[in-house]
């Protein structure tokens, strides 16, 4: 690869990683929309939802967004907003309260909604939605989603879902947020074949690349482009809402994919998880200043308090998980008033911990609302699904790697019991501890800036394509302390003059962070991903510890 391409080293090793052959490399360092967007018109129902959208901006009817509660709805309902925005009409933003409505359209929603709107979009959500559809009786119905579908859909104008059961699987890595884009180019093209002026859309892609990296869809095809074009876009500060959020955040970098789905995300996800459902999507659709400042700073706050409820909840579904044990196929926890809103995270942190599918369930009642998360390779939504079709959920659904779910109390058991004999089926549990993957041996000298803005050529990187691992052997820890909420700060060095920076995140989650604030003289093997760390307007070389292992 490098003696075809003349390209570095590092780069090289990534794109061979990748299965990137010499004479595709330049595309792939250069992703762009023209190559890689796919023809609108190959999703089913593309063309309905485009005319019936049309048809209702140009009779200046009454449009109403439904949108879910998290990133990728509140992303998707601010490229809806801003597309009609600037075609000069306005629309209603309605997102359901997580723990008083749940996930999705629900009947007595839709048929408010109904009442007062001629056309409803359901964004992110709405595709098993078959009564709360039935209800909007006087407007049509588009649903705009990703998450899968059954073998029949409910009775709207247009459902368009690369994730139905009837579409090819081509596109099903797309986020909502992508499945929208598409609508709107689509409807652009229209319009413009008509002689009327058309909204822009490249502008639009930080909204996408928002979601993305969110909603963690794998970074391939067409979704590598929306991400590196996105953050471009998002860099220069014109949407008013990601700029208060990223000053409220002490962003003071351009943005990366790591910004997206650990600073930025998080705090829009907040007020879905524990205050307002709105308050994402608002912040992400403002267009005055202010507005967006206050909605940011709303949103930071209850994004510490998330952080305080979360580990509350993951403490004791940890010491409950660790009780019932870690080697099943499926690892969970439910008990009495944990909170809706941070029951998924948790479950994102216990299937790191475990490598194992992980579900974690707040009861309330007679029933209990939960998410899962999964590792790759086992399709955790189908599983849930197709409980859900057996009776044993009262509710459920999602995708490969995320999905929710309602179940009766007394149905507990034997639900989870039933769902890790289907995971088992596609392999979840059958392997031990995550593997952790080296791409390459590292000196601490050799970590220099230029190595880093070598290797983020061949980015952005997350689910799917993950950035470069270097192991840096046989190095003396030379300065280590605990900072934050169990997080571990150190220096390291290999006894030639050369010294790097670390950070360990939750390393006092496991013994990790023990181990290392404890050394005691001892040498380790260490193990990360490089990263430029801004701090006081100065920028240095930082490693994302992930492992560590005794040197002797």
């Amino acid at each position: 690869m490098s003696q075809s391409t003349g390209l570095p080293d590092p780069v090289c090793r990534i794109l061979v990683a990748r299965v990137v052959v010499p004479d595709e490399a330049e595309s792939y360092l250069s992703p762009t929309l023209r190559s890689l967007l796919p023809d609108p018109m190959r999703l089913r129902d593309m063309g309905a939802a485009v005319e019936r959208l049309i048809a209702a901006v140009s009779g200046h009817q009454k449009i109403a967004v439904f949108a879910d509660y998290d990133v990728d709805g509140g992303a998707s309902a601010a490229l809806l907003l801003d597309w009609l925005r600037q075609l000069g009409r306005d629309a209603t933003l309605y997102v359901p309260d997580r723990i008083d409505e749940g996930y999705g359209p629900n009947p007595e929603a839709m048929a408010t909604l109904a009442r007062s709107h001629d056309l409803i979009v359901c964004v992110d959500c709405g595709t098993l939605s078959f009564d709360a559809i039935a209800a909007a009786k006087g407007a049509d119905v588009i649903v705009l989603d990703h998450h899968l579908g059954e073998e029949t859909l409910p009775e709207a104008v247009a459902v368009v879902n690369p994730n139905r059961q009837d579409e090819s699987g081509d596109l099903a890595h797309l986020p909502a947020a992508a499945v929208v884009f598409l609508v709107l180019v689509e409807a652009n093209r229209r319009l413009r074949e008509q002689g009327k002026p058309v909204p822009d859309l490249m502008g639009m892609l930080d909204l996408v690349a928002l979601a993305t990296v969110a909603d963690v869809a794998p970074l391939v095809g067409v979704n590598r482009a929306f991400v590196r074009q996105g953050l471009t876009v998002m860099a220069r500060r014109a949407r008013p809402g990601l700029a208060a959020l990223a000053d409220v955040a002490g962003l003071d970098a351009p943005p990366s994919a790591y910004h997206l789905g650990f600073i930025l995300g998080p705090r829009i996800n907040a007020g879905g998880r524990i205050g307002r459902a709105d308050l994402g999507a608002r912040c992400l659709s403002a267009v005055d200043p202010q507005e967006a400042r206050s909605l940011a700073e709303r949103l930071d706050q209850l994004n510490t308090e998330r952080r305080e409820v979360e580990a509350a909840v993951r403490a004791a579904a940890l010491a409950q998980a660790e009780e019932r044990g870690l080697d099943a196929p499926l690892v969970w926890a439910a008990a009495e008033g944990w909170h809706p809103g941070v029951v998924g995270i948790v479950a994102a942190r216990l299937k790191e911990a475990t490598n194992r599918p992980a579900v974690v369930i707040g009861l309330d009642g007679d029933e209990g609302k939960g998410s899962g998360r999964s590792v790759a390779g086992v399709d955790l939504g189908h599983a849930v699904q197709k409980l859900a079709a057996e009776g044993l959920l009262l509710k459920g659904g999602g995708h490969r790697m995320a999905a929710g779910l309602t179940v009766a109390r007394d149905q507990l058991e034997p639900a989870m019991a039933r769902l890790g004999e289907l995971l088992a089926r596609e392999g979840a549990g059958a392997g031990g501890p995550r593997d952790l993957r080296v791409d390459a041996p590292l000196m601490p000298g050799a970590a220099t800036p230029d190595l880093i803005n070598e290797i983020e050529a061949a980015g952005p990187f997350g689910q799917a394509a993950p950035a470069p691992r270097f192991a840096f052997p046989n190095v003396a820890i030379l300065h280590a302390k605990q900072v934050g909420s169990g997080h571990l700060k150190l220096s390291f060095g290999d006894g030639l003059g050369a010294r790097l920076d670390a950070i360990a995140f939750g390393a006092f989650d496991t013994d990790l962070g023990q181990r290392l604030s404890a050394h005691g003289g001892a040498r380790f093997h260490l193990a990360g991903r490089l990263e430029i760390n801004h701090w006081g307007g100065r920028q240095s070389v930082q490693l994302r510890l992930e492992d560590a292992a005794p040197a002797d």
